[in-house]
């Protein structure tokens, strides 16, 4: 073995942990969001019927906040299994665009690590890894460390929800659920510099606005996901002559 060989093994390990040092320091803001949706379902849970196991059942193999609420109120309603299963696909097609962009930034990653990515693909994690990916390249190490210590917080938060959650009274009186806008926020904000901004998100919400109020969630999500991709692509679409979209 070489000597270039010998340095690079020995470089792996501590790249590793800076890899996931820094998927558990960007996770960190992100958690103090979470939680309160988590104990909330794990109380929602409890009141519709679900007993705890169902619960953690519930959120340990679907991982979705918006589709949870969505399939336990519905539940609650004796709504056809169908008409859930559609809702629920409405509320998670977001995850299709999401995979779809983020497959680009996942070379390093092997089929199986993939798989699990994107079982794992929820909304801040697609946008922390798409904000690292535009700076360097993304690597398992900190997708994984960044994905399962949310995981872990949004399991233990359920169960916490589900057996002690009613002592807690309304927790919209903490603020903490205005953490998860500002998050995302400052993660649009993020990609500022990039060509065509201002164009993308000014046309993903007045679409996702318009969407709002004339279809009604959780479609405005989609649609101004698919508005947004739909102005990126236009805009990077080859040009004979000039024209197009400006920043």
């Amino acid at each position: 073995m070489s000597a270039e060989s010998v340095n690079h093994a020995a470089r792996l390990p501590q790249s590793r942990g800076l890899e996931v040092k820094a998927g558990l320091r960007d996770a960190l803001p992100i958690l103090l969001a979470i939680a309160p949706y988590a104990l909330v379902f794990g109380v929602y849970g409890i009141d519709q019927g679900m007993s705890s196991t169902e619960v953690l059942l519930a959120s340990a193999t679907i991982f979705a906040v918006a589709s949870q609420y969505v399939m336990v109120e519905l539940m609650g309603q004796d709504v056809p299994i169908w008409s859930i299963l559609l809702a629920v696909l409405a509320v998670n097609f977001r995850h299709v665009l999401y995979s779809a962009s983020l497959v680009q930034s996942l070379q390093a990653f092997s089929g199986t690590q993939k798989a699990l990515a994107f079982f794992f693909l929820t909304d801040p994690q697609f946008a922390s890894s798409a904000a690292r990916a535009t700076r360097q390249k993304l690597r398992p190490s900190y997708y994984f460390s960044y994905a399962l210590v949310v995981y872990f917080v949004w399991i233990c938060a359920n169960i916490l929800g589900s057996y002690f959650g009613r002592w807690l009274g309304d927790l919209s009186r903490f603020g903490l659920d205005f953490l998860l806008p500002m998050f995302f926020a400052s993660l649009v904000i993020g990609f500022r510099h990039r060509p065509g901004f201002s164009w993308v998100l000014t046309v993903s919400v007045m679409v996702s606005l318009a969407a709002f109020y004339l279809i009604g969630s959780p479609w405005h999500i989609t649609l101004g996901g698919f508005a947004g991709i739909a102005t990126a692509a236009l805009r990077n679409a080859p040009k004979s002559k000039g024209g197009g979209l400006d920043a």
